[in-house]
């Protein structure tokens, strides 16, 4: 018998075996909606076995292996009823494969043992539908893999594991429900396309629509418009394809411009005209792609495209833009659904949204060093793998939080593949990963909340930033209006005030003007946010070592004193006023960039931010009655030694934040410190500057660096040089004596 013709059989023995189990119960009680990481284990051991009997050692040892990853995907479910057992399970899964590579005696003895032990186990029953979403899963990127490496193994576990969602699906399904009536063609068009060993575009795209249908069809606010065009210029390029006569290459445009873009419009439609949007649904479903099957004429298809469903379209269009203006822009929502607070999810959930995002990250990086190096194909992969193995699990506990972001991602995502799909410019793949990179950090704050320390940060930086640039401002201002009073020139303090009040309002004018600016400009977020991170982490290098040198008491009572003497020698109204004015504002601008820098990461924090900045004011005016009122004396090297600390730590803080910037925008390279350096939650990331890669992490290095050998030299060298210098004076002058 041929090798092409021991896999077919291998796998119409698995695909016969899986269509049994769902009628008639033969995988044994209970495992009708069992655990997706069991059913998949299980198909996994029959293809090895069936390969095993067929004499083909490696191909077993892909299945094996197969099986062994998959069971680890509910290790800790499983372990949690199952302690001993599950760990025995996985044990044996793990020697298998290399066991089935050295042809051990022992095989098939361990396959029966690994069979015995996985009906053996007590697993909890979940939704059939997260199971069906989960196998589709794992077949898309089996079928991924046979496409790409030709693996025989791979085709057999994907039609196997294809066959087996289908099974559940049509167990569970409706039939008298529009969508499930949907899924199930779609499940059809799928066995078509993997019995004729289509491509995987094709393939993907069908799992793609039922695992999005299966997790929900929430709305959000998208850009109908392009859609539209989307469907147009899919089926003009369709009609060219049907004119060279390829069919196969028509159909697959004809499914993207359903799968792809329809979609998305049809929350609008139906919300407008359900029976218009039906019919539609069924022209560009069905009615079409039967034409494109049977192979019509060109002017058969060009005449029902162009006469019907472009007409459709255009009145589609009209009819919800009219729509969605009476509605002020917002989006129909047909499925009204409680939405979930923010960080109502267990840590479990949010360890595992973290290590997702972390894949995702990955694989989109994967994929833009593959489009970059022309590899269209595996960018293409590399793509579908982010999000069909990774975000789709994100969007289990985000979707009941965010329903509209988590189709605003989605969408993303197919944007994404079209781009890949169309060649396009690598600037356009690029800005869409970028996005979704964005969008990932705002998937991690939705499911895991602020937390608590995180918050804590923010309220502690924003009030350092507000006290640390108010502090040289009240110890001036109080040393001249001191001065003005011993000096009984109480005449001149009401324009000290006249320039106070004038620079808090030059600050409000910069902080509008900044934030209309930021805007305006054009640039990408995340390129903004680096500037702004980069400027607060330069200014705070500057004044932290200013302060380093005006640390001692006397150092700063000899700055203040020249300040308020070029003062009063000078004589005019005006100078006090532009004294204090340049004195606040100076400070005001400042702060003004910090925060500007700070409320770019401090995401859902803002109001511990706002808690911050009022506190900190609250102090300053404390400090200043104490100065003023109480006359004493101010422990000047503790203060000015604290926000110098913090200083320090807010600009190491900024500086890690826009290294990470620049490396979303791939400005700066990227490698990754994943188990090496700790993974933060990405609200103490932001707050933190620390993320899991090389460059951030040398960049703080380098600043902290910096800092402790100036401290070490301001504060502890210096000194004892020139105590050094003082003994060595008095020493010469005792001798002279």
């Amino acid at each position: 018998m041929g090798r092409h013709h021991v896999h077919a059989l291998a796998a119409l023995v698995i695909v016969s075996a899986v269509s049994l189990g769902a009628q008639t119960g033969a995988y044994g009680a209970g495992h009708e909606a069992q655990l997706p990481s069991i059913e998949m284990a299980r198909i996994g051991l029959d293809a090895a076995q069936l390969l095993l009997d067929a004499g083909d050692a490696e191909e077993a040892a892909h299945a094996a292996g197969f099986a062994s990853e998959q069971f680890a995907q509910d290790m800790e479910r499983l372990r949690a009823a199952n302690p001993g057992l599950t760990a025995e399970m996985h044990l044996a899964l793990l020697d298998l494969p290399p066991a089935i590579h050295g042809q051990s005696p022992s095989v098939m003895a361990d396959m029966a043992a690994a069979y015995r032990m996985l009906e053996g186990l007590d697993a909890p029953v979940p939704n059939p539908r997260l199971t069906v979403s989960a196998l589709l899963g794992a077949a898309d990127e089996q079928y991924a893999m046979y496409d790409r490496d030709g693996t025989a193994a791979a085709y057999d576990l994907a039609r196997s594991l294809f066959e087996r969602a289908d099974a559940i699906f049509r167990a569970d399904a409706n039939p008298n429900v529009m969508l499930d009536r949907e899924q199930i063609s779609f499940f059809d068009d799928i066995s078509e396309a993997v019995s004729e060993r289509a491509g995987f575009v094709r393939v993907g795209t069908l799992v793609s629509a039922i695992q999005r249908d299966i997790a929900g069809t929430e709305t959000a606010v998208l850009d109908q418009a392009r859609l539209y065009a989307n469907i147009r210029d899919l089926y003009s390029r369709m009609l060219v394809s049907v004119d060279d006569g390829d069919y196969n290459t028509a159909e697959e445009l004809a499914i993207e411009a359903y799968l792809e873009n329809f979609e998305y419009l049809e929350p609008a439609l139906e919300a407008v005209d359900a029976e218009f949007m039906y019919a539609l649904e069924i022209d560009m479903r069905e009615e079409l792609r039967i034409m494109l099957k049977r192979e019509l004429p060109l002017d058969e298809v060009r005449e029902f495209v162009e006469g019907s469903i472009l007409i459709d379209l255009e009145n589609g269009e009209i009819m919800t833009a009219t729509y969605l203006q009476e509605m002020g822009g917002a989006a129909p929502e047909p499925v009204q659904m409680e939405t979930a607070e923010r960080g109502s999810t267990t840590g479990e959930q949010q360890a595992a949204v973290r290590d997702e995002i972390d894949f995702i990250r990955e694989s989109l990086r994967e994929m833009q060093a593959h489009y970059r190096n022309g590899d269209y194909e595996s960018a293409y992969a590399a793509a579908r793998t982010a999000y069909l193995d990774s975000y789709e699990h994100v969007e289990i506990p985000l979707r009941p939080i965010d329903p509209d972001f988590t189709l605003e991602v989605e969408y993303q995502f197919a944007e994404l593949r079209n781009l890949i799909k169309e060649r396009a410019p690598y600037e356009e793949v690029s800005g869409v990963s970028i996005a979704i990179e964005r969008n990932l950090d705002e998937s991690e704050r939705l499911v895991t909340g602020t937390g608590q320390v995180a918050p804590l940060i923010a309220f502690s930086a924003s009030f350092a930033i507000i006290f640390r640039e108010g502090l040289e401002s009240v110890l001036i201002l109080g040393a001249i209006i001191t001065y003005l009073e011993a000096s009984r020139n109480s005449r001149f303090k009401p324009y000290v005030h006249y320039g106070i009040v004038a620079a808090i309002g030059a600050t409000a004018v910069t902080w509008v003007v900044a934030s209309y600016i930021v805007e305006i400009s054009g640039a990408s977020r995340e390129l903004i946010e680096a500037v702004a991170a980069l400027s607060a982490t330069a200014v705070l290098f500057y004044v932290s070592f200013w302060i380093l040198n005006k640390i001692e008491h006397k150092k700063w009572m000899e700055f203040v004193k020249a300040k308020v003497w070029q003062a009063t020698t000078t004589g005019g109204v005006m100078v006090f006023t532009m004294l204090s004015f340049f004195t606040v504002y100076r400070e005001g601008f400042e702060t003004v960039l910090f925060y500007q820098a700070m409320l770019g990461f401090a995401r859902y924090m803002e109001a511990y931010v706002g808690a911050g900045f009022v506190v900190g004011i609250g102090s300053l005016l404390l400090l200043y009655f104490v100065m003023r009122r109480l006359g004493r004396r101010l422990p000047l090297r503790a203060l000015f030694g604290l926000t110098m600390g913090i200083g320090a730590y807010l600009s190491i803080a900024f500086l890690g934040n826009a290294v990470r910037e620049l490396q979303v925008l791939d400005i700066v390279p990227y490698t990754s410190m994943l188990g090496t350096v700790p993974r933060l939650d990405i609200n103490m990331a932001t707050m933190t500057g620390i993320y899991p890669t090389l460059e951030t992490v040398v960049a703080q290095i380098v600043l902290l660096a910096v800092y402790l050998v100036a401290a070490g030299y301001v504060l502890i060298l210096r000194p004892r040089k020139e105590r050094a210098i003082q003994q060595m004076r008095k020493s010469r002058g005792a001798g002279g004596r």
